[in-house]
């Protein structure tokens, strides 16, 4: 018998591929074969980089400094940067050493957990949740304990359904507000209160506010850092360019927490990946630096494609979408329409369906399995106005045929 029993270790097995993205990549390659698919799968923003941002980046090519190793950890400007708008947008103050720029928001989401957590250690998670963190607090060694919430709360979880989760065990509250994928905003008293609930018992708080600026109507984006300021010493706040400034694929993100847990995290990104591409950060900078503009114009067109998809989602019969009040995601309960009859199929589950509805509407929307909810559907409106209206005219003549 052989040593060595499994060629890959039993951690990484365990990794599930990001559903969002494989969603894309099929919809993608139907596309490529010449089927007019419509994608509703990833959270990306259908805007170019601003034109300054890009220019930023073309002249840091030209600069020899760049063509270097330069700190693990972030440059020193653009961290200073970060510390600076943090304080501008949030309220949040910070010094430059409590910053560290990370390969996008993902590898700021996998540090903060593998910093912060032992084995054994609990996680509560509100549900549903982004597809990574489960992933990223299991490589920690972590455990998930889930708070589900559903569309009768507007996805919201309250204080005493956090208090019902919390043990011996419990270490970090993981808070999103605006949530991807349901869209829903805390208010800022809620915040407080969420805020206040986790330090009366001693918890850390891994904040990701990576949507802090796609907020919607009357909603209010609230840091949790800022609305219980005691809380500074325990807080992780993640972060990026990605979404404010439709810069996904520039993968530029970071970690704002205390100096002792900013350090660790470093050292750990020194021997993973040394620093972020040096073109990137200095795109980052002319990002951060700049004013507001760019997001405000990609708000207005997410506000109105928002309520164009949240009102034709709600005429379907068996679908009911709350509004949702940030991000730029709708998350509709579809549960009524489970096993009923469709194009002579029964689909069971949303997974199901949802390879129906791709194959039979050409529309690619993401299942609620994958954000810890079955029943419901996850749909981007990140998309041209043209192709979202299609799109869910498509899904509405196609699921009213379930009987």
């Amino acid at each position: 018998m052989s040593r060595i029993s499994a060629r890959v270790s039993a951690r990484i097995s365990a990794i599930a591929e990001s559903a969002t993205l494989a969603v894309d990549a099929k919809a993608k390659a139907m596309k490529a074969a010449g089927r007019p698919v419509i994608g509703f799968g990833a959270g990306e923003p259908d805007f170019p980089t601003p034109d300054y941002i890009v220019e930023a980046a073309v002249a840091a090519c030209r600069e020899p400094r760049f063509h270097k190793y330069t700190p693990a950890g972030g440059l020193p400007e653009l961290k200073q940067a970060i510390a600076d708008k943090t304080a501008r947008d949030s309220g949040f103050q910070v010094d430059a050493g409590r910053v560290l720029v990370t390969n996008g928001g993902k590898q700021a989401v996998y540090e903060a957990f593998a910093t912060l957590l032992d084995p054994g250690d609990e996680v509560l998670v509100v549900a549903p949740y982004w597809t990574t963190y489960p992933e990223a607090i299991k490589l920690a060694g972590g455990v998930q304990v889930d708070v589900v919430t559903d569309e009768s709360t507007g996805y919201l979880a309250s204080v005493e359904q956090l208090a019902e989760k919390l043990t011996e065990r419990t270490k970090v509250l993981l808070f999103v507000s605006p949530s991807n994928p349901t869209g829903a905003v805390y208010s800022p008293a809620q915040v407080a209160e969420i805020g206040r609930w986790a330090l009366e018992n001693d918890l850390w708080v891994v904040t990701d506010e990576i949507y802090e600026h796609l907020v919607y109507g009357d909603a209010k984006f609230a840091s949790i850092a800022t609305a219980v300021p005691e809380l500074a010493d325990r807080v992780v706040v993640l972060n990026g360019v990605a979404k404010t400034y439709a810069m996904t694929g520039w993968r530029v993100g970071w970690l704002i927490g205390p100096q002792d847990v900013v350090k660790a995290a470093t050292n750990l990104q020194s021997h993973a990946t040394s620093n972020v591409c040096n073109v990137a950060q200095a795109a980052a900078l002319a990002a951060v630096s700049g004013d507001l503009s760019a997001v405000a114009t990609m708000r207005e067109a997410f506000d109105r494609r928002r309520q164009t998809m949240v009102r034709l989602l709600n005429e379907i019969p068996g679908v009911v979408c709350p509004e949702p009040l940030g991000a730029f995601y709708a998350y509709p309960s579809v549960k009524e329409l489970l096993g009923k009859e469709l194009r002579g199929q029964r689909p069971a589950s949303t997974a199901e369906l949802a390879e129906l509805i791709l194959e039979e509407a050409e529309v690619a929307l993401v299942p609620g399995e994958a954000f810890g909810t079955p029943g419901y559907f996850r749909l981007s409106y990140a998309l041209g106005d043209e192709d979202l209206a299609e799109g869910v005219s498509r899904l509405a003549k196609l699921l009213a045929e379930a009987h």
